[in-house]
């Protein structure tokens, strides 16, 4: 049986991917770099460093290490004063109560987000104290496809990975888990999320009470 449910954050519980691609967008526009939408795709679910490299690799530009952890933390010191004005009515809707119900059926939580302020963003929601533990970037050594992220998720709950379901909505993320020996609700896009054990469109259209159908 399924004893855990890990959520990503980034499009899963919220939009704060908006944020972030309004950051990096900013940054690129420094560099001489349009950064579009699409480009903004292959920034989702990995680190920030990946994400500035990407953004780099766009413009045929090569920094010092120095210069890149510079940038890096412009963009966060952007991300940061966006994401104070956040609030509890971004949350998508139905999500609040899927975490609700998670615990009333006795299922462990946890949120696994390669963003290094994710504990803010969840405190920022009114949300924290749904979930059992958290997982953010600053805990991890490699990001998403790497499953590292979730495998520290499943030590931290105290569950093995196996009866862990995760909430992913960019294809490293589904890659991740299912690396992890998880199962993984893929939320989107059926082309973009293909691998992942079952899709919905929203977070809050899976149906609680047939998670263990999942297996």
């Amino acid at each position: 049986m399924i004893r855990a449910v890990i959520f990503d954050l980034d499009g899963v519980i919220v939009d704060t991917a908006h944020y972030h691609y309004i950051a990096w967008k900013r940054l690129a526009s420094e560099l001489g770099i349009t950064l579009t939408l699409q480009h903004n795709e292959l920034l989702k679910g990995v680190s920030r460093m990946h994400s500035l490299e990407i953004i780099l690799n766009l413009g045929n530009i090569r920094l010092p290490q120095a210069e890149k952890e510079a940038l890096a933390d412009k963009k966060n010191k952007w991300f940061m004063e966006y994401i104070e004005s956040i609030r509890p009515e971004e949350i998508f809707p139905g999500v609040k109560e899927l975490l609700v119900n998670c615990r009333k059926q006795n299922l462990k939580t946890a949120l696994a987000s390669s963003s290094k302020n994710a504990p803010r963003v969840i405190e920022l929601l009114g949300i924290a104290h749904l979930f059992d533990t958290m997982v953010d970037g600053t805990m991890i050594t490699h990001s998403k496809p790497d499953p590292e992220i979730f495998l520290l998720a499943a030590k931290k709950l105290d569950v093995e990975p196996g009866k862990c379901l995760v909430f992913e909505d960019a294809e490293a993320g589904v890659e991740a888990a299912l690396a992890a020996g998880m199962k993984c609700v893929g939320v989107g896009s059926a082309g973009q999320l293909n691998k992942a054990n079952i899709i919905v469109k929203q977070t809050a259209d899976f149906d609680l009470a047939k998670i263990n159908s999942i297996l």
